[in-house]
């Protein structure tokens, strides 16, 4: 019999019914001689609900209060989740995060990783037991309660699942596995029966909801193969995996949009050998992570900066270009929110040649203009207008005839 970790996120458990039907699920599997590491989520909106509250109180709330506040949401769900396997009869243990041997950095709101102790979850496994995981925490050296960030239940499932050598890593959620678009927007999407990590990767950090990008670096770089699928039937997901030559047939196997980004464009900075990297120093010591950059060549001794950082960073961004403003004796921040990021994905792209051109000719067809252009050996990401970008990913997936894969 296989071990196998199972995470469940928060729509799959919103609430008591479908707890009781993630619990009948897992006794399947527990009845058939599995063992099962399982970890859930907060119940869909509860995360959102608890930031409001805080929010209300604080405009800008302590991080570390937050991940005191946020855990909370997930230690609610094992609880509920073990009580319902209690009445179906299946011995099972809830741990929150701290208690599963998750030891992290002492980053608050958005922590990484560094060890995972897995001997209490052994311990209940050779007991016969289900161990149920609180996804998306864990706790740092200082024995503070830490958060992993949104989408951290996935990084929590795919971590336990190395740690405790499963032989199988499931995800379920709200979706029948990976597409080659948000079926809420492409109407003609269709579910990929496999796809690489690579790939993956780069449609998770282009905005794709399935997976969350930190997960499935980690899975790639502990191959850690797993399968996105539904938690609301028994059909098969998609298997993320370690590319294969046959991929490559496919020159593009997904587009992606990413709403949640702002553009940041820093103005009047001294053109100066430095000024650039004490910008980017200052992001980086205050945790923002910085994707799509463009310098323009500076003109009266000042240049300007543009780059991208996740929406919900805008204001940690501002405070943190303040003091470098004031040491370089130059610089001023504008924030401009009304962005989309527009991503095509494929490892194809690495021995075909004309994406670029089929895309950018797609959007001018369609009047949609171009503000930022990133490209990686699998990958181009435009910045556009977020008015156009659903219709630019319907443009762009007909256009790579992803609707007949």
């Amino acid at each position: 019999m296989a071990r196998i970790v199972q995470k469940y996120g928060g729509t799959s458990v919103g609430d008591i019914e479908r707890i009781k039907r993630v619990a009948e699920r897992i006794k399947i599997a527990h009845d058939e001689g599995h063992e099962l590491v399982v970890v859930v989520s907060a119940r869909s909106g509860v995360t959102n609900e608890l930031i409001a509250r805080a929010k209300a109180i604080h405009e800008h709330p302590s991080e570390r209060e937050l991940d005191m506040l946020l855990a909370t949401g997930e230690q609610e769900t094992i609880a509920l989740t073990a009580i319902a396997l209690h009445a179906l009869a299946v011995e099972a243990v809830s741990y929150t995060g701290a208690q599963a041997g998750i030891f992290t950095d002492k980053a608050h709101t958005k922590a990484k990783i560094k060890t995972i102790n897995p001997q209490p979850i052994e311990h209940d496994l050779q007991a016969g037991r289900v161990v149920i995981v609180a996804g998306f925490q864990g706790i740092n050296e200082d024995g503070q309660i830490t958060t992993l960030g949104r989408g951290g239940s996935d990084l929590t499932a795919i971590a336990l699942a190395a740690a405790v050598r499963a032989d199988k890593c499931e995800i379920y959620t709200d979706v029948d596995g990976v597409y080659t678009a948000d079926p809420r927007v492409v109407k003609d999407a269709r579910k990929l029966d496999e796809i690489s990590y690579d790939e993956m990767l780069e449609l998770a950090s282009s905005g794709s909801k399935v997976m969350q990008s930190r997960s499935v670096e980690f899975a790639k770089k502990y191959d850690v193969m797993f399968e996105v699928r539904s938690s609301f039937n028994h059909n098969p997901g998609t298997i993320v995996k370690e590319e294969v030559v046959y991929m490559e047939q496919v020159v593009v196997r997904g587009v992606a949009v990413d709403k949640d980004q702002i553009k940041v464009v820093v103005g009047d900075l001294p053109d100066k050998p430095g000024s650039a990297a004490r910008v980017f120093r200052a992001l980086a010591d205050a945790n923002i992570i910085v994707d799509m950059i463009v310098q323009n060549i500076g003109h009266n001794g000042v240049a300007n900066l543009t780059f991208t950082v996740p929406l919900g960073d805008s204001h940690l961004a501002e405070q943190a270009l303040g003091p470098v403003f004031t040491e370089l004796g130059g610089g001023k921040v504008t924030v401009h929110n009304q962005i989309a990021k527009l991503s095509v994905v494929g490892v194809g792209m690495k021995t075909h040649s004309g994406v670029a051109a089929t895309l950018f000719q797609t959007l001018a067809e369609h009047r949609i203009n171009i503000e930022l252009i990133s490209t990686s050996e699998i990958k181009i990401s435009v910045v556009i207008e977020a008015a156009r970008a659903d219709e630019a990913a319907r443009a762009a997936h007909a256009a790579f005839g992803l609707d007949k894969l």
